[in-house]
């Protein structure tokens, strides 16, 4: 590695959307993951590993000092610039120079990478609940986990004890989403999803009420539960913003609770059909939420997660480096795992 960067031995990755979606294909050959690309380069982002050897600029930002070899560490996957305008301005999420580990560098399906130590965080305090396996499992949960708490604390402003909140789509960032927000004192956390494996887990991890809208309507459903007063916060995780925005738009105008959020989390091509009126008569607004990074939310999810935030179940299915591309098809068309995971 370089003066500044670190090699990890990597340890566990899981297999995200975007991987799959990097992998899927229209019929003229332009694939389904809209962002950033830069092929050929090894996919795979949500990770921990070891430290096998540092630079001497390297620095562990938990201890201050130089990192030491069998470090448990992960990184965050955007590798921000630092130097461009909206990294200078607080915003990493949206660097203009931005490089993505797995996306347009080499990623962590592999056994090694080397990455920038201003990205890696220490996993040392997983090590009060974890051990073995189950410390890396968590450690790749990371990543996913921190995408749900920038939406929703950072991007979304937090919430208030007592609040009630609606996430849509219980994919591994809805279902952390659920977690984060029960922690932060959530009173009624409402998880809509198809699959009943998956709105299982998010009940398991934090959520307190399921709807399957293809069951039952979503916005009476949403009211009822709610006894007419709607949500403060609704998080859109599905990337279906043209289906479930109307059930959305509907609770907020019909719901008693003004200044309600609406988070739009899950990427999509798709216009979300929206009546400025609603918005400005319930004073309602729709934030857009980007990537991990920066505002100190690895190491707030990190800490999460070494004092009682267990995210580990979301992990259904562990893998092997040679079973992961037919495992990458596979979730093209299933949704029966919650996350698989790379176990090297």
């Amino acid at each position: 590695p370089g003066d500044d960067e670190v090699l990890i031995e990597v340890k566990a990755c899981g297999i995200c959307g975007s991987d799959v979606h990097m992998s899927q294909a229209e019929k003229d050959g332009y694939i389904f993951y809209p962002g950033l690309t830069g092929f050929p380069s090894i996919l795979g982002h949500e990770l921990s590993g070891v430290v096998v050897s540092a630079g001497k600029k390297a620095f562990d930002k938990y201890t201050n000092k130089p990192f030491k070899g069998g470090e448990p560490v992960t990184t965050e996957e955007m590798l921000w610039c630092g130097m461009c305008k909206p990294c200078a301005d607080g915003y990493p999420n949206h660097c203009e120079r931005l490089d993505e580990i797995g996306f347009n560098v080499n990623g962590a399906f592999a056994k090694y990478l080397v990455v920038p130590s201003r990205t890696i965080w220490s996993l040392e305090p997983l090590k009060a609940r974890y051990s073995g396996q189950d410390l890396f499992v968590a450690g790749s949960l990371v990543e996913p986990t921190s995408v749900a708490y920038n939406a929703v604390i950072e991007r979304g402003g937090g919430i208030r004890p007592g609040d009630r909140v609606v996430i849509l789509g219980a994919g591994p960032v809805g279902i952390a989403a659920c977690a984060i927000l029960k922690r932060a004192g959530a009173s009624q956390v409402i998880i809509s999803e198809t699959e009943e494996i998956r709105a299982n887990m998010a009940l398991k991890l934090g959520a307190d009420y399921h709807i399957n809208p293809l069951k039952e309507d979503f916005a009476d459903r949403v009211l009822e539960i709610t006894h007419g007063m709607g949500a403060d916060l609704f998080m859109e995780a599905t990337g279906l913003p043209e289906i479930v925005y109307p059930g959305i738009e509907r609770v907020v105008w019909e719901g008693r609770t003004l200044n309600s959020k609406i988070v739009v989390t899950a990427r999509a091509e798709a216009k979300m059909p929206v009546m400025g009126e609603v918005l400005q008569v319930r004073r309602a607004q729709i934030i857009g939420a980007q990537g991990h990074s920066g505002h100190g939310t690895f190491p707030r999810v990190i800490e999460c997660m070494a004092t009682g935030m267990d995210m580990t179940p979301m992990s259904t299915k562990k893998i092997t480096l040679e079973e992961l591309p037919d495992n990458v098809v596979k979730l093209q068309t299933d949704r029966s795992e919650v996350k698989i995971t790379y176990i090297a």
